[in-house]
């Protein structure tokens, strides 16, 4: 692992820890400078190297989709409440495989949880490419929400 690495290693963890605890005392910044520390010598000892670990090639994409996500977030809330909320209660509960177009892992994780945290569906196993996705019912599943955000995974996935 490269030097760069465990430096931003140990400032993200030093910054993790001072948002996670909310501490401003001398004492208290000392041991979270320390755990971060014995923390990156731990990794540094590991001599893994993670080539995930920093994926710098989204870091001005992925903003964009994060605001995407959210409006997308919301709006399977807002269909989930109607679905709720109708004294019918109107669901049909439906596996579907879908297939995902991205090269890496990482990426085709982060298409996984998309679906995941999208209220209303939620991915159940992966095998290879194809996801199983449970979900509500048949319009959750139609795939134009699925094939758009494939898409633009696909688009964070390129390094241009």
């Amino acid at each position: 692992m490269r030097p760069t690495r465990y430096i931003l290693l140990f400032l993200g963890l030093a910054t993790l820890w001072l948002l996670l605890s909310g501490h401003s005392e001398p004492l208290l910044l000392a041991f979270g400078a320390l755990s971060s520390a014995l923390v990156t010598l731990v990794v540094a000892r590991m001599d893994r190297e993670d080539r995930y670990a920093f994926p710098l090639h989204l870091s001005w994409r992925f903003p964009g989709y994060i605001l995407w996500l959210l409006r997308e977030i919301f709006r399977a809330n807002v269909r989930v409440a109607r679905i709720i909320l109708d004294p019918s209660l109107p669901i049909s509960p439906i596996m579907v495989p879908f297939r995902s177009n991205q090269e890496s892992d990482l990426f085709r994780v982060i298409y996984a949880n998309s679906i995941t945290l999208t209220p209303g569906t939620m991915t159940t196993g992966t095998h290879g490419r194809v996801l199983r996705i449970h979900a509500l019912t048949w319009q959750d599943v139609d795939g134009r929400e699925e094939d758009e955000m494939d898409r633009r995974i696909c688009a964070l996935e390129r390094r241009n």
